[in-house]
């Protein structure tokens, strides 16, 4: 299986313009640039992307890691905080931290702290992040 994607850039780094693209439709041609990515403007980002696609992939890593033991998630809510840094090496996505909120009939607190902790270790988008990974898990009652 590949994913594919699709990045332009035209112009410097700090007056240029870039534009995301991916087959899927959600991307086409989303602007992006050094005031989205460096200082807080509006629009999009490479970082806030890949916080996006793990906060995705651990949602269903975790559905997967409940369901394996007969647990159906009516709900997994998953917010990532990527932290990027600057350090002597370059920019560094240095961070990932999860909070996640499931709610699941008939799991307690230890069993969804386990699943999750299992989902985090296996999702496939954390295991590609080169970074400090943490998460906080609740179960809703």
């Amino acid at each position: 299986m590949q994913r594919k994607a699709s990045a332009v850039w035209k112009g410097g780094l700090k007056d240029g313009k870039g534009s995301i693209s991916a087959p899927g439709g959600v991307l086409s041609n989303t602007p992006y640039s050094f005031t989205t990515r460096f200082e807080n403007a509006p629009g999009t980002n490479p970082e806030e992307l890949i916080a996006a696609a793990h906060a995705a992939c651990f949602s269903m890593a975790l559905s997967a890691q409940l369901g394996g033991a007969n647990l159906t998630p009516e709900s997994i809510s998953t917010n990532v905080t990527l932290s990027l840094e600057k350090l002597d090496s370059g920019w560094t996505i240095t961070a990932s931290h999860l909070d996640v909120v499931g709610r699941v009939p008939g799991a307690d607190a230890a069993t969804f702290q386990k699943f999750a902790e299992a989902a985090e270790k296996g999702c496939p988008v954390s295991k590609v992040l080169n970074a400090k990974i943490s998460m906080n898990a609740k179960l809703e009652g």
